[in-house]
């Protein structure tokens, strides 16, 4: 709060003063008064007045760069109210009272969305795992009964399977240190569990999967590592070309990590577009022609590899090929709870 701005908030004040003056040099004029007393009375009124002002500026200019500091040191600033100082003035005990009261009917509207939000991801998570166990016992039925046509349920199946699994990596995706296990794993594990979950929708469509070295051990979970490489999987499969689908798994060492590199022989994606398949949502040219497409599958990947501390890029040339690359850093302390070290 700068002087300026005091004053113009006090021109009623002003404009009061300059009234009182007005009057009362009326009437003393009148009353005989000499213009050498009038002059030295209303200069020690101005001085007295300036001063006073000066005073209270200084004193309300300091209280307020002290509720700024405040509130910028604060991670929660909506609670100011609670640690502001206290100060003499009417008006500034009443705005307390008023930003406590009106905090405290934000703080229970954002815990009665909080509770309403766990009770929904909790209804989620039971409902998928009850899903799950029909769809088990409809794969063990297949399994039991090998045709054609069964092949053909298992391949849907396997889809199917996949997208009740996204949906519960997506409700999970926020509280993600809850539910993982930080350690040393080899990736050629990870990505054949991640190959074998999805083996009869592979199959189906005709696609082929090459696996060159991966024998690096990095540091993560295997689950939600096998869940990332199924979208990158099926992502694959949905944009590829009409003739048969390649796929290519390898390993680079670079300083500091490892990258996990999954390649495919697909459409490819636009440059333009390239940089936004990470997004929520978006389906980009490509999706427009694909139904089956949502925008979730590689938005959830990059949130999970963010919470897991794994970075994620994609390179790609329209009509050729598209490369998804995870990079693991090395060392178990970047991954660590509490800034204690996961075990190997």
């Amino acid at each position: 709060m700068n002087f300026p701005e005091y004053i113009k908030d006090k021109i009623l004040t002003t404009l009061m003063q300059i009234l009182c003056m007005t009057g009362s040099f009326i009437y003393l004029y009148t009353c005989g008064m000499k213009k050498n007393q009038l002059l030295l009375f209303y200069l020690a009124w101005l001085f007295l007045l300036a001063v006073w002002f000066t005073v209270d500026w200084y004193r309300r200019s300091r209280y307020f760069k002290e509720l700024f500091h405040i509130s910028d040191s604060l991670d929660k600033p909506y609670l100011i109210s609670e640690v502001m100082p206290d100060s003499f003035r009417l008006e500034d005990r009443l705005y307390k009272r008023i930003l406590r009261s009106s905090n405290k009917s934000v703080i229970d509207t954002v815990h009665h969305l909080e509770s309403e939000r766990t009770e929904y991801k909790d209804f989620i998570e039971n409902w998928i795992h009850e899903v799950k166990l029909p769809i088990t016992s409809m794969n063990l039925i297949c399994d039991n009964n090998k045709t054609a046509e069964t092949r053909k349920i298992k391949a849907q199946l396997s889809e199917l399977e996949n997208d009740v699994e996204k949906a519960l990596f997506y409700a999970r995706s926020d509280t993600v240190y809850q539910d993982y296990f930080i350690h040393r794993i080899v990736l050629k594990d990870a990505v054949l569990t991640a190959i074998q979950r999805i083996r009869p929708y592979l199959i189906q469509n005709q696609a082929q999967v090459e696996l060159h070295g991966c024998e690096e051990m990095v540091y993560c979970d295997d689950k939600w590592l096998e869940f990332i490489l199924n979208q990158i999987f099926l992502n694959a499969v949905k944009y590829k070309k009409e003739e048969s689908l390649r796929i290519t798994i390898d390993t680079l060492r670079e300083n500091n990590s490892t990258a996990l590199i999954v390649s495919d022989n697909g459409i490819g994606i636009q440059d333009s577009e390239i940089g936004r398949i990470f997004d929520k949502g978006f389906t980009g040219t490509n999706g427009r022609h694909n139904r089956q497409s949502t925008g979730i599958g590689l938005y959830l990947c990059r949130k999970l590899c963010r919470k897991l501390g794994i970075s994620i890029e994609a390179r790609s040339e329209e009509g050729k090929y598209t490369k998804i690359l995870l990079h693991f850093p090395d060392g178990s302390s970047h991954f660590s709870r509490d800034g204690q070290n996961a075990e190997a």
